[in-house]
């Protein structure tokens, strides 16, 4: 079954809630998002008893999130998602697995006279509830710290604006230790034995060290066969301490030099947002949202047999801060879609209403990555008219 909701629902997840003949939660959002898509639309009775029955659950939007949990129909369903959604419970809940990692939680009234010294720089501090990599700060030296508390002061009513509380609370915060190392997100969902199933592995590239943006991931034969197996471990042992079954979730991890993994943060019932998991269909020819749903694993042997040095790619057209969206006149789409060799899909994005103009899925191989990394360095002003 499904929940629909903003910000956005891609041709490809109507088509597959079709496909599969999934029902969907009846709102007033998931109507207007499905357009002419012929969806099967129930009621609140009839979504409960379905879950009560064991039907599995995916939700493309953290936005939807809050109608499932004001249910009340499923309490460890809840239970577990609330564990993902609250970025501090979830290092709690996980602290066996790294029992030396640093953090703390303080509400926004508490971080400007917060004691951060025993803090190494750098350390982090994003809200406890959080999305889109927003509100996420890096602070590099201490005498950093006055002035973004400062500007998270700033942001948090244009935060709470665009997004509400249950997916982005500007009002609590956790600092935490700054992990090094690659960053990977990890497309997972749970089995009714807890046993987790990876459906996706995707690098997450910074343009440099200050970048918080999710302006780049892609997948690879090389990743798959590198990860698969450490991740497939790691994942398993955060699903044992946090008791996940039936469950799909998005991991953001990083590894250290040492080949050391812990987790930046999990997001619950779904992969990669804004529907960025179809890429999975892109780069591997399969359905991830299938998978999930219809207790499926991946033959990945199978799957990158024949393709080493292919790359798939997303890439996010994100409006610099430093221009008003208010202001914007034209963005040059096709200039965009030029960088790349190959587009397998364009999707433009309504950046009145989100700081994001277009989403581009990709294909390549790794030596015209390495040049769509350096493409990709500095903002999109180019492609903005104001």
């Amino acid at each position: 079954m499904f929940l629909l909701d903003a910000p956005y629902v891609s041709d490809f997840l109507k088509q597959t809630i079709q496909d599969l003949k999934q029902p969907v939660l009846d709102t007033l959002g998931a109507r207007s998002l499905a357009g002419d898509a012929e969806l099967e639309f129930v009621d609140e009775i009839e979504f409960a008893a379905r879950m009560a029955m064991g039907q599995r659950v995916y939700a493309n939007s953290e936005n939807a999130l809050a109608s499932l949990m004001d249910c009340g129909c499923n309490e460890d369903l809840s239970r577990q998602i609330d564990i993902c959604k609250d970025k501090a419970r979830f290092r709690e809940t996980i602290a066996g697995v790294h029992p030396e990692y640093k953090f703390y939680r303080a509400s926004i009234e508490d971080l400007a006279d917060l004691d951060l010294s025993d803090m190494e720089c750098p350390f982090i501090a994003k809200p406890a509830r959080g999305f889109f990599s927003l509100g996420v700060h890096v602070v590099n030296d201490h005498s950093e710290w006055p002035e973004i508390v400062k500007t998270i002061h700033a942001e948090r009513e244009a935060m709470n604006r665009e997004y509400p509380e249950s997916v982005v609370n500007a009002g609590e915060f956790i600092i935490e230790a700054g992990i090094p190392g690659e960053e990977y997100a990890i497309d997972v969902y749970y089995d009714d034995n807890g046993e987790p199933v990876i459906t996706n592995i995707l690098h997450h590239h910074f343009m440099d060290a200050d970048d918080v943006s999710d302006r780049l991931y892609y997948t690879s034969v090389k990743i798959i066969t590198d990860w698969l197996e450490p991740f497939t471990e790691y994942t398993a042992k955060v699903g044992k301490a946090c008791d996940f079954r039936n469950f799909p979730m998005h991991l953001e991890v990083r590894v250290d030099e040492a080949g050391n993994i812990n987790s930046i943060e999990a997001n619950p019932l779904r992969f990669a947002g804004w529907c960025v998991a179809d890429v999975t269909y892109f780069a591997w020819g399969f359905n991830p949202y299938e998978m999930y749903l219809g207790n499926k694993r991946p033959d990945w042997p199978g799957l990158i047999a024949g393709r080493e040095g292919e790359v798939c790619a997303m890439v996010i057209g994100d409006v610099p801060p430093s221009i008003d969206r208010d202001s914007v006149t034209a963005i040059d789409q096709e200039g965009f879609c030029a960088q790349f060799d190959e587009v397998l899909e364009h999707r433009v994005i309504d950046h009145t209403k989100y700081p994001v103009f277009a989403f581009v899925f990709t294909r390549m191989d790794e030596a015209a990555l390495s040049k769509l990394k350096k493409t990709l360095t500095g903002d999109f002003s180019r492609f903005i008219s104001t």
